[in-house]
């Protein structure tokens, strides 16, 4: 999915997947699909997070970009010249590959960085970021948009940079940026989609949107984003028969607004820092 990086060029895309999606969940997904309004509760949060996570957030994305470059211009591997020409095309054996073989490879390679990557965010102290995301309660194609920029950062460092660094065609492995967004926005869309003979093969709406359930037994699964396979290999797949997700968002409590949500997991960790272990507490004769 490209866009032109202007306000009325992201306005434009924002408009344009809008029809896509209306069609999508209300005409072609009538039926099973969840009813809930177009302009359900969190609607204007997640528009502000498609103005800001292109004009601002991506933009700090590509300058990280340039942290795996450096590194292969230190390397000697590549210049600043050719990079600035547009002339690089990788380096050793996996460069010289054909193109499709690459792009096959660059898919399998990615969508795996990303597997563990999004269960990482589901641990401990990156949690509180990716809790930002699962906060929808009305989830649809929109609620995609909802993620903290920590959260994007990390991803899209972890999923690209590897590649890169193992001497992929850089512009090949950028590629996979539009096709994977667009796919993940579609992956929250609100009908109960599943490919039928094709669920184990592919990660389709209602694999994804098991992932964000609130029912107890969907927790922590569901982690691909293109590839059930990981799921399948690390004992992490959740897809019931004849049942669909329905009970979206998170069992803490989170603003409702942008801003809260950006401060939210800066405030959670620093309230974490506060509290008092207790067996540090015992030890040092402190009473709770």
């Amino acid at each position: 999915m490209t866009t032109d990086k202007t306000f009325p060029g992201v306005l434009a895309t924002l408009l344009i997947l809008s029809v896509i999606f209306f069609v999508i969940e209300r005409i072609a997904g009538r039926g099973r699909n969840r009813i809930q309004p177009v302009f359900r509760r969190g609607w204007f949060t997640d528009v502000v997070y498609w103005f800001t996570t292109i004009l601002l957030t991506k933009p700090f994305v590509r300058l990280m970009l340039v942290l795996p470059l450096t590194v292969l211009i230190l390397a000697k591997v590549t210049s600043v010249d050719i990079l600035r020409l547009g002339e690089y095309r990788g380096f050793g054996p996996l460069s010289r590959q054909p193109v499709w073989l690459q792009v096959v490879q660059i898919y399998l390679l990615v969508d795996f960085a990303g597997y563990w990557n999004h269960r990482l965010f589901h641990r401990g102290k990156w949690w509180p970021f990716h809790a930002v995301h699962h906060s929808s309660e009305d989830l649809d194609w929109l609620g995609s948009l909802r993620v903290h920029p920590v959260n994007d950062l990390v991803n899209k460092m972890v999923q690209v940079c590897p590649v890169l660094l193992m001497g992929y065609n850089p512009t090949v492995t950028l590629s996979t940026a539009p096709v994977l967004t667009f796919y993940a926005i579609f992956l929250h869309a609100n009908v109960n989609w599943d490919f039928g003979p094709l669920r184990g093969v592919i990660a389709t709406p209602v694999f994804h949107r098991w992932h964000h359930s609130r029912d107890r037994e969907a927790w922590d699964k569901n982690f691909a984003g293109l590839l059930p396979l990981w799921d399948l290999l690390f004992g992490t797949y959740y897809m019931p028969k004849g049942r669909y997700p329905e009970n979206f968002g998170i069992c803490e409590p989170m603003p409702a607004g942008y801003l809260g949500q950006l401060w939210e997991p800066f405030g959670w960790l620093l309230r974490r820092s506060k509290k008092v272990n207790p067996d540090e507490a015992a030890n040092a004769g402190i009473s709770s």
